[in-house]
């Protein structure tokens, strides 16, 4: 059975793993922005961590049901609804045979994964199945016919400090959090051309431009003195901060390229590249330096806290 596309949103990818073993090719890396946040959806409907689920930007799609399908929608708290019901962001439920779902904007955040039980039967190119181009009106969506009992999860800002929080210290069941304020914090190591630039990079605040996408996050701001230096093209990878001929910053995300011949200031940490996928136009950054150890700690704190989750989801859908 499947599910079909009436109205695609403004960006709605299918996305799984992605594939990290073909950037010897040229391939980004792709998969999901927010690779927690696709976790933790499929997880809701009980698949593992990285089956491929429809990635939603900003504004979702619209879809319609050929057969009775369990879902969730995880992630940014966007508007959806079922027919004429109001479903609650991070909360499954069934999509009955010729029922609607529609997906609106949302006021935090920028993405959001909707998972099927199953995930979505999409052919795999390069050992992956994440697509190369958006969904579109008429596309069809296959997977298996399922129901799922209603149980949710609040969607929990990834985007600076402290990540995702810990699982023993909040209940399951809970009600959507409100838009966060305020700024986000990147936590970053020196890139390898940072003495190049002065410390000015971290004293300042960025803005988010409507430029990003999922193959970077282009920034405005005060623009940085670059020395007049070239700089052979080298490989770059998913947060690498580059700073460009005009001085201004961009983060690169999960479809950036991978070699790049811009200096590179900086590189965001791991615990912090899902907060990329969930940054939106107008949001405000700032950058801060921390160490090694202090990078691989958090990585280690993160995955650590996300494993805890996946396993209490497990066990609180048996």
């Amino acid at each position: 059975m499947s599910v079909r596309v009436l109205s695609p949103g403004a960006f709605s990818l299918v996305v799984d793993a992605g594939r990290p073993r073909s950037r010897g090719l040229g391939v980004p890396v792709g998969g999901p922005a927010d690779s927690a946040g696709l976790a933790l959806c499929n997880a809701l409907v009980g698949n593992p961590p990285l089956v491929p689920a429809l990635e939603i930007t900003l504004a979702g799609p619209t879809l319609i049901a050929d057969a009775d399908t369990g879902m969730c929608v995880f992630g940014a708290p966007f508007q959806i609804s079922r027919d004429d019901d109001t479903i609650p962001p991070g909360h499954t439920f069934t999509l009955r045979a010729g029922q609607t779902l529609r997906i609106g904007g949302t006021s935090a955040g920028c993405r959001a994964y909707l998972g099927v039980p199953g995930g979505f039967r999409v052919p795999r190119v390069l050992d992956s199945g994440t697509g190369f181009t958006p969904v579109r009106a008429g596309d069809v969506l296959p997977c298996a016919t399922s129901h799922l009992p209603g149980r949710s999860l609040a969607w929990f800002q990834t985007s600076g400090h402290p990540g995702l929080p810990d699982p023993d210290a909040i209940e399951v069941s809970v009600e959507p959090p409100a838009a966060p304020h305020g700024r986000h914090f990147l936590r970053c190591l020196p890139g390898p051309q940072a003495d190049w630039f002065d410390d000015a990079f971290y004293a300042h605040t960025y803005r988010v431009t409507p430029a990003s996408d999922r193959m970077g996050i282009r920034l405005d701001g005060p623009p940085l003195a670059r020395p007049a230096r070239e700089l052979i093209s080298e490989p770059v990878s998913p947060g690498a901060v580059q700073i460009t001929n005009d001085g201004k910053p961009i983060v690169l995300g999960v479809d950036g390229q991978t070699i790049g011949g811009y200096p590179k200031l900086a590189h965001v940490i791991s615990a912090d590249l899902d907060s990329l996928g969930q940054l939106r136009p107008g949001d405000e950054v700032r950058f801060q330096r921390v160490t090694e150890d202090e990078a691989e700690a958090e990585a280690a704190r993160r995955r650590e806290r996300l494993a805890r989750w996946l396993r209490r989801l497990e066990l609180f859908a048996k």
